[in-house]
């Protein structure tokens, strides 16, 4: 009986088709590393996955295709490895860093992986750029885990913040991963120590953002990267146009 509940647990079996997706996108980040993002081919990763060219196209249409699926999968992994320091901490900080750390610990067996790639991620045109509409799903889950590190926070975040700053949160946490391609420390210990204080500093500012003479000058900031970040402007709306009303006993 025991076993039958564990099993409950896990959620069902994965079908012959997930697993043979998963197969093949293990194989990739394999041979990604192995060889090199520009010479691996499409026909090399069905080879060694030991499945038809046809087939593997069949579940990713390309190269691109499989590092969404690397994307995706760092994301759901992510998301369900924050799930206990959210449940435990109710201080922004405390959340943040959290988030933050599992997120580099979650990445550590790909770093060689991701400097490889880098060159061609940095692209704004390429579908493989964190701001490209290929990525959307991986960044709306991204920044969706922002929203539950603040949701949860018994810091208090204005209403018309409560859009922005999710957004700023996880921009933040892509310069941390920038960092993390070229920290050359071991374990990544920089990067470790730059998510620790990314968090102080990050809830020290939301904590400001509660005055309200300090909120244009978030409004500001999020728009500065709307308007020049390259592919900003193809993922988040105007957020002229998502500003709210203060409402009328709000105070500073």
């Amino acid at each position: 009986m025991p076993a039958k509940n564990d099993r409950a647990d896990e959620g069902p079996a994965p079908t012959k088709s997930e697993q043979t997706r998963a197969l093949i996108l293990e194989t990739a980040m394999r041979l990604f590393q192995e060889r090199g993002y520009d010479k691996t081919t499409m026909r090399a990763i069905a080879k060694e996955a030991g499945v038809s060219v046809g087939n593997a196209y069949y579940y990713f249409d390309g190269k691109e295709h499989l590092i969404q699926g690397f994307y995706d999968r760092i994301a759901a992994e992510h998301r369900v490895a924050v799930r206990e320091v959210l449940a435990r901490e109710t201080d922004l900080e405390s959340r943040l860093a959290g988030v933050l750390k599992a997120w580099l610990d979650i990445a550590a067996p790909y770093h060689e992986f991701a400097v490889q790639f880098f060159k061609n991620a940095a692209d704004p045109d390429s579908p493989l750029s964190p701001f490209s509409p290929e990525s959307e799903h991986a960044r709306v889950e991204a920044i969706g885990v922002h929203r539950e590190v603040l949701a949860g926070a018994k810091t208090k975040v204005p209403a018309e913040l409560r859009d922005v700053l999710p957004e700023l949160m996880w921009l933040s946490q892509m310069g941390l991963v920038l960092y993390w391609i070229f920290d050359r420390t071991e374990g990544r210990e920089r990067s470790y120590r730059l998510a620790a204080r990314g968090a102080r500093l990050t809830s020290r500012g939301v904590a400001l953002a509660r005055f309200r003479v300090l909120r244009p000058l978030v409004h500001e900031v999020h728009e500065l990267f709307t308007d020049f970040l390259p592919g900003m402007t193809k993922v988040l709306p105007d957020p002229s146009a998502r500003r709210e009303a203060p409402a009328p006993d709000e105070r500073p």
